[in-house]
C-alpha cells in the first residue's frame, strides 16, 4: 500500500471530507469547489498543513492574530498548493477545463482515490418537498454523472460517493431511484460499489445527523465496508462548549479568543483541541423579542425536558398567523445530551434552531461552537469572499460539511482495507 494515498475531493464545500483523510495521512491532490469562500477556506487549511509539516506552524499564528494578511500567508507556501484548490462550478462543459489543472497537479502521478457528493438539495426530502416539481426535474439529480465523468478518466482504485438520506428515495420522471441510476452507471465503468447510513454520533461526533456513505472498488468488491469503528463519547454538549468565554448577543470577534480551562478528554480523542487559540466565537446580535424567545425555550427544557412549539408563545411574541408549519422553529441545543441535533446550512439564515443553552448567556450558538458539534479543529479558519470573512460564510460552510470525525473514520476504515 502507498504511503501516502492520493485523493482529488470533487464538490469540496469548507473541506470538512478532506479534513478527516488528510488527518488519517491521505494526500490532496486537488479540491474542486464552486463557492468563492469555500475555496478560500480550503487554501487556508492547506496552507496550515504545509506550515505545520514544514515546522512553520507560528506563520499560520501570526495570520490568526493578525500579524499578517492572507496573502502574505500565502505567498509563503508553494503555489502548487494554493493552486491545487480549483474554483469552479463541475458541469459538463467545464470538465476538460478542471482536467487540465488536475493533470498538471498529478504530474504524471496516479490518482488513488476520489472524494465527494454533489450538492444535496435534490436529493434531500426537505428541498423535494418545498419545490413544486419534487426536484424532479433539478440539473443537480444528474451531477453524478460528472462524478462518474472523473472516475472514467482518471481510474482510481476506489472512491467514496457522500449524500443526505434523501438520495435513498430521490426518483426521476419516470420513477427510477437515482441511486439505483447512479450505482448501474459505477458499475457500467467497472466499479462495484458498497453503501452504509451512517450516523454521525455513532462516531465520536455530538451530532444526530445521518448521512449516505456510497463507496466504489475498481474491482473485486470482497473488502468494501465502510463502516467506521464505533466510539460514543461520555461527553455532554455542554461539557464542549465549557471552555469558551461566555457571551451575550452580539459579543465576541472572529479573531482569536483564549480557552478558559484545559482541553477535555473528547477534544484530544476527536483532534478537535489545539495550542493554537480559537478563532470565530463571535455571537449573533438579536432583537428583544427574539432574546426573550430564547429565555422561554431555554427554561423550558431546561426544567420539562420539553421543546417550545410556537402557538404556545405569548402572542405579543409571535410575528406570524400560521401555527400549524415550522411548530418547532426555535430549538435548543440540548445541553445535557451525549448529541444536539442536525447542523444544517440554514444555521447561516437564523440562530432560531440552535439557541444556547446557558440561559445566562441568552444567545444562539456561535461559529465556533457549530464547528465543536462538527468536529473542525479549533484552528481551522473558515474565509469568506473578501479579506473580512462574514459570519454568514462561516455558518453555511460549517453547516454544509461532512463531520471531521466521521470523515476520520471512513478514511481509516479504508486505508485498513485497502489491496492496492
Amino acid at each position: 500500500m502507498p504511503d501516502q494515498l492520493k485523493f482529488v475531493d470533487l464538490f469540496a464545500g469548507g473541506g470538512g471530507l478532506s479534513e478527516g483523510f488528510i488527518q488519517e495521512g491521505y494526500e490532496p491532490v486537488a479540491h474542486v469547489e464552486a463557492d468563492v469562500a469555500a475555496c478560500n477556506t480550503l487554501r487556508t487549511r492547506l496552507a496550515y498543513h504545509w506550515f505545520v509539516a514544514a515546522g512553520r506552524r507560528d506563520l499560520y499564528e501570526d495570520y490568526l492574530t493578525g500579524g499578517i494578511d492572507r496573502d502574505k500567508m500565502y505567498a509563503e507556501v508553494p503555489q502548487r498548493v494554493v493552486r491545487s484548490v480549483i474554483n469552479d462550478e463541475i458541469q459538463p462543459d467545464t470538465l476538460a477545463r478542471i482536467y487540465c489543472e488536475i493533470d498538471s497537479l498529478l504530474e504524471g502521478r496516479k490518482l488513488d482515490l476520489l472524494l465527494g457528493g454533489p450538492p444535496c438539495q435534490a436529493y434531500s426530502i426537505v428541498g423535494r418537498s418545498r419545490d413544486p416539481d419534487g426536484m424532479v426535474e433539478d440539473k443537480r439529480n444528474y451531477l453524478y454523472e460528472c462524478y462518474a465523468s472523473f472516475l472514467d478518466k482518471y481510474r482510481p482504485k476506489r472512491f467514496v460517493f457522500e449524500n443526505v438520506m434523501g438520495l435513498l428515495s430521490a426518483r426521476d420522471s419516470n420513477g427510477r431511484l437515482y441511486f439505483d441510476a447512479m450505482r448501474q452507471r459505477f458499475s457500467d465503468l467497472g466499479y462495484e460499489t458498497a453503501f452504509s447510513t451512517l450516523n454521525a454520533k455513532d462516531y465520536g461526533v455530538l451530532q444526530n445527523r445521518k448521512r449516505v456513505i456510497l463507496v466504489g472498488h475498481c474491482g473485486d468488491a470482497a473488502t468494501m465496508n465502510p463502516e467506521p469503528e464505533r466510539w460514543t463519547p461520555r461527553v455532554t454538549v455542554s461539557e464542549i462548549f465549557q471552555d469558551l468565554p461566555p457571551l451575550s448577543a452580539g459579543e465576541g470577534d472572529i479573531t482569536p479568543c483564549r480557552r478558559l480551562a484545559c482541553e477535555s478528554r473528547w477534544q484530544v480523542k476527536a483532534g478537535v483541541g489545539s495550542p493554537l487559540p480559537a478563532t470565530w466565537h463571535q455571537a449573533r446580535p438579536h432583537t428583544a423579542r427574539d432574546l426573550e424567545i430564547y429565555r422561554i425555550a431555554v427554561t423550558e427544557w431546561n426544567e420539562r425536558q420539553s421543546r417550545l412549539r410556537y402557538g404556545d408563545l405569548p402572542r405579543r411574541l409571535k410575528t406570524h398567523s400560521n401555527e400549524t408549519a415550522f411548530v418547532d422553529r426555535f430549538k435548543v441545543v440540548a445541553a445535557d445530551l451525549p448529541f444536539a441535533h442536525t447542523v444544517v446550512a440554514h444555521i447561516c439564515k437564523d440562530g432560531h434552531y440552535y439557541i444556547h443553552p446557558d440561559i445566562d448567556q441568552n444567545r444562539s450558538i456561535t461559529p465556533r461552537e457549530a464547528a465543536r458539534l462538527q468536529t473542525f479543529p479549533d484552528d481551522y479558519y473558515f474565509e469568506g469572499v473578501r479579506k473580512r470573512p462574514s459570519r454568514t460564510h462561516a455558518f453555511r460552510q460549517i453547516g454544509n460539511a461532512v463531520p471531521v470525525l466521521l470523515s476520520r473514520g471512513i478514511a481509516s476504515r479504508i486505508r485498513h482495507n485497502w489491496d492496492g
